[in-house]
This record gives C-alpha cells, structure tokens and sequence, in this order.
C-alpha cells in the first residue's frame, strides 16, 4: 500500500528535491496528488498508444519510468498487444526498487525491463515504437533537453510516436502567476497539501524542475526532428504533448 506523502510537512532543513529513498516510498501518493487529473492523463496517453503499437514485436520505451505506474497502465489496457516490450529508464534506485516490486510479473515474464540510467547522459535507444516522457523533461538539464529529444527521434520508427508530459510556463506573467496560484489552491483544496507544504516543495524544486514555455517545448520537437506536433491535453500550466515521426 502506498504511503501519504508527508514529506514536507516534517522537512527540517530545506535541500534540492532528490528521488531518494524517502521520495520513493511515497512517491505513488505525491504525484497523484499534485498532478491535476493524473490518473485521466494515464488513461488518454494508454488509449492513444494503442494507436501506435504494432500487432507484434512492439516497443516502448519509458523514459523516467519512476515507480513503474505508467508501464503498469498500458500493460494493463484491454488492447495491450501481448507481445509488446517495455523498457523503463530512470536514474534513481530506490525508484527503480518500487517499479520491480509492482510490475514484478511482467519483469518475470521478460515483457519488461528496468534500466538504471541519467537521461542527460542517455545512450542510443533500441529501435522503438513509443516513448514516453512524463513529468521528466523538466528535470533534465536544459543543455542537454535537445541532445536527448534528437536521440529519441532517431530510436523511433517511422511512424513512431513520442508522449511528453510537461509543467510549463506562460508567455504572460500575469497569466502565469494565475495559473501557478490556482494550482497552489488546486493542491491545498483537492489534495490536503498545506500552504506550508506547497511552499516547502516550491523551494526544493526551485534549482531542479524548470519549466519551458509550451512553445519552447514544440521548437525543441521540431528541432530534434518532428514535423507532427500537438497537444492533447492541457491545465492551467500543465500540458501533454504527442509528436509524431
């Protein structure tokens, strides 16, 4: 069972957030709970894949896999070809140790396999069919965004797709303050985060997660190589991008 995520509620001393240990065993609770409609997310994104999965010998390729949630959803979605392969990339352990336990069955199974990697040092990808990109991009040093995004597109079939789930910025400061308000009371109304929480987090992430503007995020896609680009969903300064080879 997952655990609450308490986290800032007993911080001491505020430090850069890591996917340690402590952000593992929780980690399940805190993304749920601070990305507006995740779990909807996960379920448009696994309806959308099936589009592009071939009836045998599919990849995909999760990159930042985390605990192994979004892997566990498609795996589980009516239409899943049972040929099809995963493969989940992250550079934390501990994130790694949670995603063994969960999609244990299918690891047993060889559908999936779990690789410990840092994304700003990626090395080629296999020749893949999906990739997805959940709330990780923004972790990636900035220098190094476009130098994985063109690795992508090259691992990717013709045809191939690539699913990149972003925070961003708005073009408007006004607006963007908005947004980023209306987000902070979306996480203390709907998710029990305190004030003293959501400002705690804040601060953590402030030299780890930064944000593009959307439009940033689409001239990346293209310069890596992507002509098809959209957006298939969007709250206040969240966004879920699919760009197409």
């Amino acid at each position: 069972m997952t655990q609450e995520d308490q986290i800032f509620q007993q911080i001491n001393r505020m430090e850069d957030f890591t996917f340690d240990e402590r952000v593992a065993t929780v980690f399940d609770n805190m993304v749920a709970r601070s990305v507006p409609f995740y779990s909807e997310v996960q379920r448009l994104q696994s309806d959308l894949i099936m589009e592009f999965l071939p009836e045998q010998g599919g990849v995909v390729c999760d990159l930042g896999c985390s605990t192994g949630t979004t892997i566990e959803h498609i795996l589980q979605h009516p239409r899943c070809p049972k040929t099809a392969k995963f493969i989940g990339f992250d550079n934390s352990e501990p994130m790694l140790d949670k995603a063994r336990v969960k999609l244990s069955v299918a690891v047993a199974e060889d559908r999936v396999s779990l690789l410990t990697a840092d994304l700003s040092d990626l090395p080629a990808l296999p020749a893949c069919n999906v990739v997805i990109l959940n709330w990780t991009l923004q972790f990636v040093r900035p220098i190094d965004r476009e130098h994985l995004l063109k690795n992508i597109y090259s691992a990717l079939k013709p045809g191939g797709v690539l699913f990149l789930s972003e925070k961003i910025l708005s073009s408007d400061a006004a607006l963007n303050r908005l947004y980023i308000d209306h987000y902070l009371q979306f996480k203390k109304s709907q998710s029990g985060y305190t004030d003293t929480e959501n400002q705690r987090k804040r601060e953590a992430l402030e030299n780890v997660l930064i944000p593009y503007r959307l439009e940033e995020n689409y001239l990346l896609l293209e310069r890596a190589g992507f002509k098809r680009i959209d957006t298939y969903f969007r709250w206040l300064n969240f966004a879920c991008l699919i760009a197409v080879k």
